[in-house]
């Protein structure tokens, strides 16, 4: 009898640095690269290539200010990332590649380390993040129409062709990462629970903006 698609063997660590970033969204086996020039960031790229490779991505719950850096409290949900690429620039500059690995939700936060926050990841409730995704998309036709017509309202140029080619997860992780969402609403398709839910609110989002940009403005007259 089949058991089913097994979770990956993977050493989940009990404490995560964080990359607090506005509008900034990693999901599993999404990528996304960085560009590293804070010293407290080089620190922090530096410590997870030492040992676990792993950094946890997080939106800070309101823009971060810059007279208190990281001063807000992160959203309660983020994605770990394996750094799967890097390099160092002339200037001393790290430029890297995170790819999703699981999400996680924070239990809390613990004392900085070299200028970076870091808090206790509660992985449990996001090991099927682990499995490479198999869910498909129920109207996958309707998803790709209504992304043509988002494109066109923001004036966005895509290569369809490729779109069209690739699996389902994959067109769902890239456009919630990519497409020019508000912070709470990549919020939400980060904590959708899995490919189907995250494609129906994806839809749902670019509906409501296809719709905004229909609605004709008015100027008030005095």
């Amino acid at each position: 009898m089949s058991e089913g698609p097994r979770k990956p063997s993977i050493d989940l660590p009990t404490t995560l640095a964080i990359f607090p970033l506005t509008g900034v969204l990693l999901l599993p086996r999404g990528r996304l690269p960085l560009n590293i020039f804070e010293p407290r960031y080089l620190n922090m790229t530096a410590d997870a290539l030492a040992a676990p490779r792993l950094i946890g991505m997080v939106q800070p719950r309101r823009a971060v200010s810059e007279l208190v850096p990281d001063a807000e409290p992160a959203y309660d949900v983020g994605c770990a990332g394996r750094i799967t690429a890097f390099t160092e620039t002339d200037d001393g500059h790290y430029q890297i590649t995170l790819t999703g690995t699981v999400r996680f939700r924070i239990v809390d936060e613990i004392a900085m380390l070299n200028g970076y926050r870091r808090i206790r990841p509660d992985f449990g409730p996001y090991l099927d993040d682990l499995i490479v995704g198999t869910e498909a998309i129920e109207d996958r036709d309707g998803l790709l129409k209504t992304l043509r017509a988002y494109f066109h309202a923001k004036h966005i140029e895509a290569d369809f062709a490729a779109i069209e080619s690739s699996p389902d997860e994959a067109v769902v992780t890239a456009l919630a990462m990519l497409c020019p969402f508000s912070s709470e609403e990549k919020q939400a398709l980060m904590e959708a629970p899995g490919t189907t839910k995250r494609a129906e609110l994806l839809r749902t989002l670019m509906d409501m903006a296809v719709g905004e940009s229909l609605t004709p403005t008015t100027e008030a007259r005095h």
